[in-house]
């Protein structure tokens, strides 16, 4: 099989060459025979630098470290799809995913593990084929009319995008969501590496505020006509800790994850252990990940220091915050982002701390908006450079003040 592809690769070749008639369409050659097999290209003078790990590896390392979270996300979805059938006793799920799961027999019973994974995956699916076509159009499109590789970046971008969104997106909004996150959050300011927004959260985020009806609210965390259930950030954000755990959801559910919200966000465990990877491998900043963890846990007992009798969320404890909505993915696998984030040390952690903070000032002090990790991320992002131009300043002043001969 392998032969097969290299020869098929090999034989298109001269095409897409300089000079052959698919010359502009070089950069889409390469991509997929870069994706298939290692470049062949060597550094032919010294120096000979060498390393274990290149930008594919690292993308592909991302990936793997969302796989438990995206895993979780599939059960967890069909787990509360298969419930909700159960209550409102229906036969079967409605479409062609009801008659595919029907024909193979699988069934729709909450106690199954595979029946609730394959119920998810037949929600997940879609949306990530969706996202990966049209993405990749837009970067297969921008690298052929600059002339430069498509870069591996989107698979992360792809992943992470999917895992922010709510099992029932209708997919001509994914398909909008992507194509604004990846145009406007980031080939228009030349790519990947050049990018000072994540384009992941930028598509999500347009996604929110343009058709907020299908990206929050208590219907649309389920996938069944005519059952709704509110998340567990929203009934604190309603009636704080008192009407979360009323609800039946106790601290370790959400830790878990087997509580209502988006594709990849509700299990804090297995975001853990994609945290755990990502840091033993050193391709995400541990000091990212202490800034948002002190920010966050600084302002919550801020909050819960003053109280209020009319705001419920100023008594909420820290580590509620923790395990509720898009905190613990936000802080993993966005706020860490090599590109849109500070670049200098002591910036990752000045970065980590301002996220940390808006994202309980959001949650807390605005009514209208329980989330606050995807606005706090993106509000950081923004002044990633200003934080390390002041950083690299203040190292140059150092400098200067232990050269400067009295």
């Amino acid at each position: 099989m392998k032969q097969t592809i290299r020869r098929f690769f090999d034989r298109i070749e001269p095409s897409f060459a300089k000079g052959g008639r698919l010359e502009k369409f070089n950069a889409v050659y390469e991509a997929f025979d870069t994706f298939f097999f290692t470049p062949a290209d060597v550094t032919a003078r010294a120096p000979h630098a060498r390393d274990g790990i290149d930008l594919k590896r690292l993308m592909v390392y991302v990936v793997l470290a969302a796989m438990p979270a995206a895993l979780w996300g599939m059960y967890n979805v069909g787990l509360h799809a298969n419930e909700a059938m159960a209550t409102l006793g229906l036969q079967s799920a409605s479409g062609w995913r009801g008659a595919l799961t029907d024909a193979l027999g699988i069934g729709y019973d909450p106690q199954s593990i595979w029946a609730c994974f394959w119920h998810g995956l037949l929600y997940f699916l879609p949306i990530y084929v969706v996202t990966m076509v049209v993405g990749l159009g837009w970067e297969m499109l921008f690298a052929a009319v600059r002339n430069h590789e498509v870069n591996e970046g989107f698979l992360v971008t792809a992943m992470l995008y999917t895992l922010t969104l709510p099992a029932t997106t209708p997919l001509w909004q994914v398909a909008l969501g992507i194509s604004f996150g990846v145009v406007i959050g980031k080939e228009v300011f030349g790519g990947t590496g050049k990018n000072f927004l994540n384009p992941a959260l930028t598509g999500r985020a347009f996604l929110y505020f343009a058709y907020p009806m299908s990206q929050s609210g208590d219907n649309v965390w389920v996938p069944v006509d005519g059952y709704s259930g509110a998340t567990a950030l929203s009934l604190g954000a309603a009636g704080g800790e008192e009407a979360i755990r009323d609800a039946g959801i106790t601290w370790m559910d959400a830790f878990v994850g087997t509580i209502e919200g988006s594709l990849g966000e509700t299990s804090t465990l297995a975001i853990a252990i994609g945290a755990v990877f990502l840091l033993y491998t050193r391709i995400a900043s541990w000091r990212i990940m202490l800034g948002v963890l002190v920010g966050m846990i600084a302002t919550a007992e801020l909050f819960n220091f003053f109280g209020s009798q009319t705001n419920p969320m100023f008594s909420l404890p820290w580590y509620w915050h923790l395990v509720l909505g898009g905190y613990a993915f936000g802080l993993v696998y966005m706020a860490t982002d090599p590109v849109s984030a500070a670049m200098t040390n002591a910036g990752r952690l000045i970065f980590g701390i301002l996220i940390g903070i808006m994202v309980v000032l959001i949650r807390v002090v605005n009514p209208g908006f329980p989330e606050g990790m995807m606005l706090a991320i993106l509000f950081a992002n923004t002044f990633a450079p200003l934080i390390d131009h002041f950083v690299v300043q203040a190292n140059i002043r150092r400098r200067l003040q232990r050269t400067t001969v009295p």
